[in-house]
């Protein structure tokens, strides 16, 4: 354990503190806990933004009923190959979590990106005949779902007001691993019943639901609009209203 501690003691160690911006704390009131819940009801982003943690936390991260049913029960693998599966799909994200550090800020389109290619990677992963083509497919998940995660993360955490952001990512926080063991039963039955293929579909069609919400919402409140320069198809929304702290939250989403 004291090991395995040993990373984070040092990354802790390399903190510049004089860098730091201390923000007083907010204080604390009755009825503060569900203060957290009406900031987020009041604000159509951060809804949208938890709707689709919620699709994908619940029916599509369910990668030890995947990897395991579709090693088992379909490629008739051993407990070597199942490694190599999880390795895989570590792979995947590890490079997505590489990815995301290297972007300045969060934008919508890599949130998009993220629930859709996820729901690709899954339907790919369900339909490989092998097991090679299988651990392929993992990859690709491994880096959506990262994508997905990091971006939301980062996302809910500087589009939320200073004050509200504890409360806010509490909630965050709680459909992040609540999430997956209410989807989970759901998922294995499927899993048992029609087969591994038909689990990995319906965490395929989590993934595309949620970028549906996505793009519904931008459609809705924020006028989404798709144009073409240069060859590239770019996205442009309604700019949001500057925050408290004076900068324009319509780089979160451009």
């Amino acid at each position: 354990m004291q090991a395995r501690s040993l990373p984070c003691s040092c990354s802790l160690s390399l903190l510049h503190i004089g860098e730091l911006r201390p923000r007083p704390r907010a204080p604390r009131s009755k009825g503060s806990f569900m203060e957290g819940f009406r900031y987020v009801w009041k604000r159509p982003d951060l809804k949208a933004l938890l709707l689709m943690l919620f699709l994908i936390g619940t029916f599509g991260l369910n990668f030890p009923i995947f990897i395991s049913t579709m090693s088992v029960s379909v490629f008739h693998a051993g407990a070597g190959q199942f490694g190599l599966l999880t390795s895989s799909m570590a792979l995947g994200s590890v490079t997505g979590a590489l990815l995301a550090a290297r972007r300045a800020a969060p934008r919508i389109g890599f949130l998009l990106a993220g629930a859709a290619l996820f729901g690709v990677g899954l339907a790919l992963a369900a339909a490989m005949p092998n097991y090679v083509l299988f651990g392929l497919a993992l990859v690709i998940v491994g880096v959506s779902a990262q994508t997905f995660s990091a971006t939301a993360n980062s996302t809910m955490q500087l589009s939320t007001e200073p004050g509200m952001r504890g409360r806010v990512m509490a909630i965050f926080l709680a459909i992040v691993l609540g999430g997956t063991p209410i989807g989970a039963p759901a998922v294995g039955w499927v899993a048992d019943t029609l087969g591994p293929r038909w689990a990995l579909g319906v965490g395929s069609a989590s993934g595309f639901a949620a970028a549906a919400a996505g793009v519904y919402y931008l459609v809705k409140h924020r006028g989404l609009r798709l144009s073409i320069r240069a060859g590239r198809v770019r996205l442009s929304v309604t700019p949001l209203v500057r925050d408290a702290e004076g900068w324009d939250a319509a780089r979160l989403i451009e």
